[in-house]
């Protein structure tokens, strides 16, 4: 049996691997392309998949296609996203602007497919592709995957982190360490406090995540080659949004303006602004847990986080930080893919972006990086960290800070004197404090109580 197959398209003939389901214009790309040897995203590709479906359902619906017709290519698409569909999808990221060839692959998969299903030629061009054009299409299917992988996974995963958050606060009520500004000594504070502080800024992460769903889920579809929307049925664009939120239950809306959503990215851009400002929220929270775990000889060893593997080939004994670090490495990884993104999101020369593949690329990779770490981070360092409460007391006790509750009885010059004096003999400031204030032991020890002074006020 020959291992090549002849296919012809628009350019001519070239030779296709045998049992390949797609045809000339993806082979094209796969020898144009031999970039990063790295595909679509599968969330990109089964979006992709899903609009082809919806525009085959909404052409039969407006007598566009036959019913056989758009019949087979639906189950040619319930057949693919019922499989290990990836393989029939080579072409690299790293391809033309428009995805045109990403685009083609799907129309030429799917017709192939839809063919011997129907029993008769199936088209890619003027029946997979029917009233669309790639410059719709992959806009499209980049608001679509990233709609979807945030309703999947993403915002699931932070909902997660949030709770396993808010139930180790309550856990971990009882216990006061002492607070740091500029890594240095500060007031005391609760440790339900600072696990507060982390909840509050993933809580505002996700609401800001929530915020950009009305917008990622209007839709480019039906404005075709430029947005004027030529050779598209005049209500191609609202079937089209009905049949794709019945697909995927979520309500996607036909753009109000498709000049905007095929020209620019300015939404995919929006995003990645929003994952970049979660992916900070985590290198905050990952880098507390790593200096509050740090040790446990000569660091704060506040607290153990849970040991998962040996931390040193050569050091015997040593347990590092590791989930925290994998968490810190995602976010530096989707900070970057957001620059990458704000570069490309420039890249709308008059009717079209020309990036469109390294965009959805880069969403959906930091909202899979995130969505995976979060997880981690919450069940496997959050959840399990146990407090080391004499290392909170020890260092509570020698903290010359805590005179600042002083301030408002012997005032700011005095409490500074009084503080040098106990950072200089290293003694409690209690002590120090007896020695050069009027005030009993019991004043002192009423006024300098950490518990009451993690609730703020005289």
């Amino acid at each position: 049996m020959s291992e090549t197959r002849i296919e012809r398209d628009s350019m001519g003939e070239l030779q296709v691997p045998a049992q390949a389901l797609y045809g000339a214009q993806t082979q094209r790309a796969v020898d144009n392309f031999p970039v990063s040897g790295k595909p679509m995203p599968v969330q990109f590709i089964r979006a992709l998949l899903l609009a082809k479906a919806a525009a085959a359902k909404t052409n039969v619906a407006l007598e566009q296609i036959s019913a056989g017709q758009g019949d087979a290519i639906v189950k040619a698409v319930e057949q693919l996203l019922g499989e290990d569909f990836i393989q029939h999808f080579p072409v690299d990221v790293f391809q033309t602007g428009s995805g045109t060839s990403s685009n083609m692959n799907a129309n030429e998969v799917i017709a192939t497919l839809a063919s011997r299903v129907l029993g008769e030629p199936i088209n890619p061009n003027d029946h997979v592709n029917c009233g669309q054009s790639s410059n719709d299409i992959i806009p499209t299917s980049v608001h679509v995957s990233a709609a979807l992988a945030l309703h999947e996974q993403l915002l699931p995963a932070l909902g997660h982190l949030v709770e396993v958050i808010d139930a180790k606060a309550v856990e971990v009520h009882q216990y006061i360490k002492t607070g740091r500004t500029h890594l240095m000594d500060a007031m005391p504070v609760r440790m339900s406090q600072v696990l507060g502080g982390w909840a509050a800024q993933i809580r505002a992460a996700r609401a800001h995540l929530e915020a950009t769903l009305p917008a990622l889920q209007a839709l480019a579809q039906g404005g075709t080659a430029v947005g004027t929307g030529i050779n598209a049925h005049p209500q191609f664009a609202a079937g089209f949004a009905r049949e794709l939120s019945s697909l995927t239950l979520i309500e996607f809306t036909p753009g109000q303006n498709l000049f905007a959503l095929i020209g620019s990215q300015d939404t995919a851009v929006a995003l990645s602004g929003q994952l970049k400002t979660t992916a900070v929220a985590l290198m905050k929270i990952a880098n507390d847990l790593r200096w509050m775990n740090s040790g446990p000889l000569a660091g704060l060893g506040e607290i153990e986080l849970q040991g998962l593997q040996p931390g040193s080939s050569i050091m015997p004994g040593k347990v590092n930080p590791v989930i925290p670090e994998a968490a810190a490495m995602v976010a530096a990884q989707v900070i970057g893919n957001d620059a990458t993104i704000a570069v490309a999101g420039q890249s709308g020369n008059f009717e079209l972006n020309v990036m469109l593949p390294v965009i959805a690329r880069n969403l959906l990779e930091s909202i899979e990086l995130m969505a995976n770490v979060s997880r981690l981070l919450a069940d496997k360092a959050i959840a399990t960290f146990k407090v080391n409460e004499a290392k909170l007391k020890q260092a509570l006790s020698r903290n010359p800070i805590l005179v600042t509750a002083l301030n408002p009885i012997i005032g700011y010059l005095k409490a500074a004197e009084i503080a040098k004096t106990a950072y200089q003999q290293e003694r409690p400031i209690i002590d120090v404090a007896l020695e050069h204030t009027d005030l009993s032991r019991d004043q002192l020890e009423t006024l300098l109580d950490p518990e009451k002074l993690t609730a703020g006020g005289i």
